[in-house]
């Protein structure tokens, strides 16, 4: 009996083994809360215009997140996040954008297995393509980092603006697409389960100036009236907008070449299919960089027919720290890193509500650019965002948010052109952008100061947000009476999950020196 018992066990083990799903990440750079499924006629925006079939589809197809949120919006500090499952301060180097160090210091990202190699510990064959942006021993070295066919795609835009017969570039594009999904799948063991993360860049700066219209019939005049508030609506900032919402559906329709050839295979319906990105639009005011939800807001759809209910809808915060526990909790499997994410899958399934998920999302920042400022000093942020309202605390509110103005002063500015391709000519963690450039050279005339306050002005130590009145965040509250109670509870809330997980910041400024400072933002 003891034997037959043991051999159950075994065949039990074998056939959970063989029903663990594939994992196919879709993640772009710079992405934020765009696509068609978050249209909402009661709320004009710049989803409005573009139409998104691939996202639309796996959110109908599974569930659609209101309100998801990266860790921290800037590139290596979030998809480190991810990767790893744990808030962006507990991951040593790559708390920051290119993750500086002091040289000869222990670096607590060394200790750190993640995600990806958990899965691969686990049986998975995994893979990334594109755009890493963190050392590549997180996904077990540059073996699987499949770029053999090219990285072409990237530059979408530029490549179709150029071409003389459009429809045959796109083909070689997306055929690039294909062959280094192809090259990952081909050192895969039969019946192996995969993870493979596919993350382009379209979306991250630059783009061609008008090829949201060109190569999209995207209108500008379309987004009148649908512009975020924080940013003046006129001619020039909608199509900086109409370009960024073309690279959108560029890396949409990207996407479906990859769906399409799960679907060829016949294992689609056994593939956690997740298309998300790494934080806001970057080269607008409260955009990338900062944890407003212009900045920090980004698109998450998850398809699992045998695990996710079909045309689920999130509407409390989730975060993007989320991914790795599902994931993991999805192959059987458990992270040895502590992470502080939540297993969202009990949430998504026959029976699961919001009120099985966490319902807060915790978003911060500490250095971007490396000489966004002077002596390379970050900005220091943390922030709490739950359903009603989101909380802000600004640790250093004597430094500038988008780094120093350098060459803008009261009397001289950068020409137009300089401001459009460089980045470090004037508030550097404000990506270079036509954006940018229109506010810079306009930032005298009359009405705009609002505007300029929301793009670079130093900020109060402490903002709050009633979102259920004022969901593009316009009006800080902080120093209103009746918010008190909300402020203190949010704050209190706030503090006690950063001295819980010892935050380094709250360590005497650890972030401000070394290993956290260096100079150059070098290892």
């Amino acid at each position: 009996m003891k034997k037959y018992f043991l051999m159950a066990i075994i065949l039990c083990t074998a056939c959970v083994a063989e029903d663990r799903p594939n994992i196919l990440l879709l993640f772009a750079d710079d992405l934020g809360r765009y696509a068609s499924a978050y249209a909402d006629p009661k709320q004009p925006s710049p989803n409005d215009i573009i139409t998104t079939p691939v996202f639309d589809r796996i959110a109908k197809e599974g569930a659609l997140f209101q309100n998801a949120f990266v860790s921290v919006p800037s590139c290596t500090p979030s998809r480190a996040a991810l990767v790893t499952g744990r808030h962006f301060f507990r991951n040593g180097s790559h708390s920051q954008l290119h993750f500086p160090w002091q040289k000869g210091t222990p670096d607590p990202f060394e200790k750190i297995k993640g995600m990806p190699l958990t899965l691969r510990d686990g049986g998975y064959h995994i893979g990334h393509s594109l755009k890493l942006h963190m050392r590549d021993s997180i996904i077990g070295g540059k073996e699987n980092l499949y770029n053999k066919a090219g990285q072409k795609v990237n530059s979408y835009s530029e490549i179709l603006t150029d071409a003389k017969d459009k429809q045959a570039a796109k083909e070689q594009l997306f055929e690039e697409v294909r062959e280094n999904f192809r090259h990952f799948l081909a050192k895969r063991t039969k019946d192996q389960p995969f993870f493979y993360s596919f993350n382009p860049t379209n979306t991250h700066r630059t783009w061609v100036q008008g090829s949201g219209k060109a190569l999209w019939n995207l209108n500008p005049d379309d987004l009148k009236g649908k512009m975020p508030p924080v940013v003046p609506d006129v001619p020039e900032i909608r199509e900086d907008m109409a370009d960024y919402l073309g690279e959108v559906m560029a890396f949409d329709a990207a996407c479906g070449v990859l769906v399409a050839m799960l679907q060829e295979m016949g294992e689609l319906d056994n593939t956690i299919i997740v298309i998300s990105g790494d934080h806001g639009i970057p080269g607008f005011p409260r955009g990338k960089c900062n944890v407003h939800d212009f900045g920090s807001a980004v698109p998450l759809a998850i398809r699992w027919p045998q695990r996710v209910l079909p045309q689920r809808i999130v509407r409390v915060p989730v975060s993007l720290i989320d991914l790795a526990p599902t994931f993991l909790a999805a192959a059987g499997l458990e992270s040895p890193d502590n992470p502080d994410g939540q297993n969202l899958l009990p949430g998504l399934a026959q029976g699961g509500d919001d009120a099985k998920l966490r319902g807060w999302a915790l978003i911060g920042r500490e250095r971007h650019a490396g000489a966004a400022r002077v002596e390379h000093n970050s900005y220091p942020v943390r922030a709490i965002r739950t359903p009603d309202f989101l909380y802000v605390k600004n640790f250093k509110p004597d430094r500038w948010p988008s780094g120093d103005p350098y060459k803008v002063t009261d009397t001289s500015e950068p020409t137009f052109a300089e401001l459009v391709k460089n980045t470090y000519a004037a508030f550097p963690d404000m990506d270079m952008s036509p954006t940018k450039a229109w506010l810079v050279s306009h930032r005298k005339d009359a009405g705009m100061e609002t505007f300029i306050n929301y793009a670079w002005a130093k900020r109060p130590e402490e903002e709050l947000y009633d979102l259920t009145k004022d969901s593009h965040q316009t009006k800080n509250l902080a120093t209103v009476e009746s918010y008190s109670t909300t402020l203190t509870k949010l704050r209190d809330q706030l503090m006690t999950e950063l001295k819980t997980k010892n935050d380094p910041r709250l360590e005497n400024d650890a972030f401000d020196r070394p290993p956290y400072h260096t100079k150059d933002n070098k290892r």
